[in-house]
């Protein structure tokens, strides 16, 4: 019923920085410096992605300049310790990384982030290579759309499907992505499915349904 929801596509960076595996610790830095980024992906000669590495993975060459961190776990301690003596992207990513392909939607995308505890993903073709980046803030462009496109898909695809005339009368109102929806309506047990609807349309931020249920006498004599 609903329109198609935007898929990563539409929001990836396609220009994205990239090192291969024996890329050196400092060319490493200087790229995250001057491409304004705080990770990248590694990836092999055919464009596959092997990995990812960050200025997490980073920082312990750092941290160990001066001893092992107290308080730390012992697992914690030697992969640290690994990670200090690294000089290659190829020694430093995490691997494998968590990707996403194009076509997935961007509720996808965002639950894969939300499990994997990290802030952007690589996005890859069918066979690992890679074809652009999508990162949280690439994920919130969606809440940017014009809230009169949102009010039209609300209209079409959730008013019309559950509330069609005659016998119903919904006005839909959006400010800034909140929805609100204001009316007569036949049926009180189809107000949590708009709601639940009208929350799956892209762009939307909240939805305030203040519906009321029409009276008999108020219902259309044939």
């Amino acid at each position: 019923m609903h329109g198609f929801p935007h898929i990563v596509r539409d929001v990836m960076t396609c220009d994205v920085a990239v090192v291969d595996r024996d890329a050196p610790f400092k060319t490493i830095v200087l790229t995250l410096r001057d491409r304004k980024v705080s990770a990248l992906p590694v990836v092999d000669g055919a464009g596959r992605v092997l990995g990812i590495v960050s200025e997490a993975d980073l920082l312990p060459k750092e941290g160990f300049r001066d001893g092992a961190p107290d308080g730390d776990t012992q697992v914690r301690r030697l992969s640290g310790l690994a990670k200090a003596g690294a000089v290659t992207s190829g020694e430093l990513m995490t691997r494998p990384a968590l990707t996403v392909t194009a076509d997935s939607t961007l509720a996808q995308a965002a639950r894969i982030m939300a499990r994997g505890r990290v802030k952007r993903l690589p996005v890859v073709d069918g066979d690992g290579r890679l074809e652009g980046v999508v990162s949280r803030v690439d994920l919130l462009k969606v809440f940017l759309r014009d809230d009169d496109a949102i009010a039209e898909e609300v209209r079409r695809e959730v008013v019309a499907y559950l509330f069609p005339m005659p016998g119903s009368a919904v006005q839909v109102q959006v400010r800034d992505g909140v929805v609100r929806l204001r009316g007569r309506i036949k049926d009180a047990s189809l107000v949590p499915a708009a709601a639940q609807l009208v929350r799956a349309v892209e762009g939307v931020v909240d939805v305030d349904a203040d519906l009321i249920v029409r009276a008999a006498q108020d219902a259309p004599t044939a």
